[in-house]
């Protein structure tokens, strides 16, 4: 069996990695070093460990003796666990939207030169050619023959993107005033062009659940009684909670819908995911006192508890694959169901309601004439509680996804704050001392620990952001004196730390990728930490820090004022503070 670097991580992913033919090293000074002395070109592949087409590349590409000889024959290969740096992602991600003006995604593949100028990027690469697609192989050997035969050709690529990059940097940096009102109005507007009338929700397949658009929308409605925000909130959330992007028999959202229908998910289950749903279900419930709302909010935290919490925190997230297979823990054959249902004691009409109640039918909705549960209709059939335990039982006939064992510290802040959003202060603060006891250590607050492991990669810009907006939400919800004094204390190390020459850094390591406003997967760190400022501005009465506040979102004014609805997180900060 073979063996390379990553087996010395304590990254999941990573070691997902270790026995790979390829000659993997982690992203360090030491594997950057190596391609520039030895002068091979840099393949940096970024994943997760519960990301599906990052097995699936694993196993065509990485597993292949082939495809292995012409990496480590030509190439330093550079494997990263995103979770683990996310700032990495982030910059690297943006490099491949601006060459191929796609959005990127997991696998990320990047080709680089020695001194690590980007000269190509892609996400999932398959093995061989085909349909006028290169294949990995075919890639990687003409990269490296250009390289050997027209090194001038790949230099002159890699400096013009490399100033591409610096200039698509610096296209979001324009200051201008922001006026709130327009910012709103135009928020809901365009949130409501990309609307989904039919099947609910934002755009067409795949269908992502947009937590932080709600939550802004929900947020204008309080502030403004937009009508119009309310509504298409409510019935995006009303149908991905009935969807098959919610596990109806265990609780807890999957990552999206592969589907416009809110049918068929992606089945990973992602910690940030449920955290951001919950936090936006709870103020959904509190707006409309429709209890369909709050009984999501129960049944998500349940199952967050249940397979995720683990020595008082929550692990990262959960794999989409069982036993090879995408989906095979949480779908159900007919025969199978039917039968485990009568047998659990469920007469044949009850047997009947629950099927129809939950879509199982002999055709199924998914591959092999399986089904993944959707609701088909309002009324619960009475035996529907009986039926979900039978269910849950049936389905340990098949081993329960790859969890991941990460603890990440932005991820739990995420849950801690939809706790107290929800009401269950109590659990919030029990979970929010466990982080702090965890990961803020003598002083200096960690980015993440795998559970058995050591704290070893220092908190990022995303770690300050989401700890300090749980201490302020703590401090809301029990006026507790010792929250908002770490919330300071935090806030004014994070702008040490990351706030540079009027800049905000998503780290203070050497490589460094500027923070940007957008929401991407979750909401944006640098959104949140302005609108963290603004909070303490107005708890403290603190006018100069205000306008510090002001000024930081004002230097991305005029994307704000034209591209409101790709910033749900900032237009939160404005709807509240400004």
């Amino acid at each position: 069996m073979h063996t390379n670097a990553l087996i010395h991580e304590d990254s999941p992913y990573l070691l997902q990695h270790a026995h790979n033919p390829v000659n993997w090293m982690a992203w360090s000074d030491q594997a950057l070093a190596k391609a520039k002395e030895e002068n091979k070109l840099i393949f940096l592949s970024i994943g997760y460990s519960t990301c599906h087409w990052c097995h699936v590349m694993e196993r065509e590409t990485f597993e292949d003796e082939q495809s292995a000889k012409v990496l480590n024959d030509a190439y330093v290969s550079i494997k990263v666990d995103r979770e683990e740096m996310p700032d990495l992602d982030k910059y690297y991600q943006d490099v491949h939207y601006l060459l191929t003006k796609r959005a990127g995604g997991w696998p990320l593949s990047i080709i680089m030169t020695p001194v690590g100028q980007v000269i190509f990027a892609g996400t999932y690469l398959p093995p061989q050619s085909a349909q006028g697609r290169m294949g990995f192989r075919e890639l990687v050997s003409f990269i490296k023959g250009k390289f050997d035969d027209a090194y001038e050709e790949v230099q002159k690529s890699a400096l013009s993107i490399e100033a591409a990059i610096k200039q698509y940097e610096r296209s979001f940096e324009q200051k201008e005033p922001i006026h709130a009102q327009e910012v709103i109005e135009s928020f809901v507007s365009n949130v409501k062009a990309s609307y989904d009338d039919v099947s609910k929700g934002i755009g067409s397949a795949p269908k992502f659940p947009h937590a932080s658009t709600w939550n802004a929308l929900l947020d204008i409605y309080e502030k403004t009684g937009n009508l119009e925000a309310l509504y298409m909130s409510e019935d995006a959330l009303f149908t991905m909670a009935r969807g098959g992007i919610n596990d109806q028999i265990e609780g807890g959202f999957y990552r999206y819908s592969v589907d416009e229908a809110w049918v068929i998910p992606h089945f990973e289950k992602m910690l940030y995911t449920n955290a951001e749903l919950i936090e936006v279900y709870a103020k959904l419930y509190r707006l409309t006192q429709k209890h369909v709302f709050q009984d999501v909010v129960v049944q998500t935290i349940k199952a967050m508890d249940e397979r995720f919490l683990k020595e008082g925190l929550y692990l990262s997230a959960s794999d989409a694959d069982s036993e090879g297979e995408e989906g095979k823990y949480f779908v159900f054959s007919y025969a199978e169901a039917k039968e485990a249902l009568l047998k659990g004691g469920l007469n044949e009409v009850e047997t009947k309601a629950v099927m129809d109640y939950f879509g199982i039918t002999k055709f199924g909705n998914f591959e092999h004439q399986s089904t993944n549960p959707i609701l088909t209709c309002n009324e619960k059939p009475t035996r529907v509680e009986d039926a979900i335990v039978l269910l849950k039982e049936l389905r340990q006939k098949v081993a329960y996804p790859f969890i991941d064992t990460k603890i990440l510290t932005a991820w739990n802040a995420l849950m801690v704050t939809a706790l107290f959003e929800a009401g269950f202060d109590e659990k919030a603060k029990t979970v929010l001392e466990t982080l702090l006891e965890t990961l803020h250590v003598n002083g200096v607050l960690y980015h993440q620990i795998v559970l058995g492991g050591s704290l070893k990669v220092e908190a990022l810009l995303e770690d300050y952001a989401f700890v300090i907006e749980s201490l302020l939400r703590g401090y809301a919800h029990t006026k507790e004196a010792q929250y908002l004094a770490l919330a300071k204390k935090l806030s004014h190390e994070a702008e040490q730390k990351f706030y540079i020459n009027e800049t905000w850094y998503l780290s203070d390591k050497a490589f460094r990728a500027k923070a940007v406003l957008e929401d991407n997967s979750y909401k944006s760190p640098l959104s949140t930490i302005i609108k963290n400022l603004f909070e303490l501005a107005k708890i403290e009465d603190d006018t100069a820090l205000f306008i510090r506040a002001k000024d930081m979102l004002e230097s991305f004014g005029a994307s704000i004022q034209k591209y409101a609805h790709a910033y749900p997180e900032a237009v939160r900060g404005i709807t509240l503070y400004m």
